[in-house]
């Protein structure tokens, strides 16, 4: 199979970012970019991805959706969304973390992820550094907020990190970013960064 049609039946089968996954319909606007900051937390942690989204929708089901309200709930409000989730393991640390990660938000940038953006000014390093000031967000972290928020963030795309070329190696297709969005031509950076992530992780 040529490396096109291999990028195309991986696109076919996995092309899904995580945040739609999660039911956030991604805007450069002060909610879906918390709800992003959320799930990227989730994410980074050491469990199954499909836990880590449904964890993100039950803690919006509560209505926990902006940094306010997630600030404004209790810790065992938080703890029960996420063991609803099935997000058992790390329920306690996390409700502490995203308590303390949404008053940092509301504090530093008025609870709008905009101004840590034009805080970076277009250099991703910068950005990344802010996005691990939070509570819970560590490299990993960051790097999941960073692949799913360039549809809407253009300036850091394309976003292919370590996780994403590993798909694509595991795959044989190139692992140079430049080599592979034009290889996707006008596909969506997020989505192809989700696809390749989802076919290293995919099993067998």
């Amino acid at each position: 199979m040529s490396t096109r049609r291999t990028l195309e039946a991986l696109l076919e089968r996995h092309g899904t970012t995580y945040a739609a996954e999660a039911g956030i319909r991604m805007r450069d606007t002060p909610q879906p970019l918390y709800q992003l900051l959320v799930l990227s937390h989730l994410l980074s942690a050491r469990i199954r991805a499909q836990v880590a989204v449904a964890a993100a929708r039950a803690l919006f089901s509560h209505r926990l959706r902006t940094p306010r309200r997630m600030a404004d709930a209790t810790w065992q409000e938080r703890v029960d969304a996420l063991g609803e989730g099935g997000y058992r393991r790390y329920d306690e640390r996390t409700a502490t973390q995203l308590g303390d990660g949404a008053l940092l938000l509301l504090d530093t940038y008025g609870g709008d992820l905009r101004r840590l953006r034009r805080e970076a000014d277009g250099d991703t390093d910068t950005l990344r550094s802010g996005l691990r000031r939070f509570p819970g967000i560590g490299p990993a972290g960051a790097d999941i907020f960073l692949r799913e928020v360039q549809s809407v963030w253009a300036e850091t795309a394309p976003y292919l990190d370590a996780k994403a070329l590993q798909g694509a190696e595991r795959l044989g297709l190139p692992t140079d970013p430049g080599r592979l969005t034009r290889l996707a031509k006008d596909q969506d950076p997020a989505v192809l960064a989700a696809a390749l992530v989802r076919g290293a992780l995919e099993k067998g």
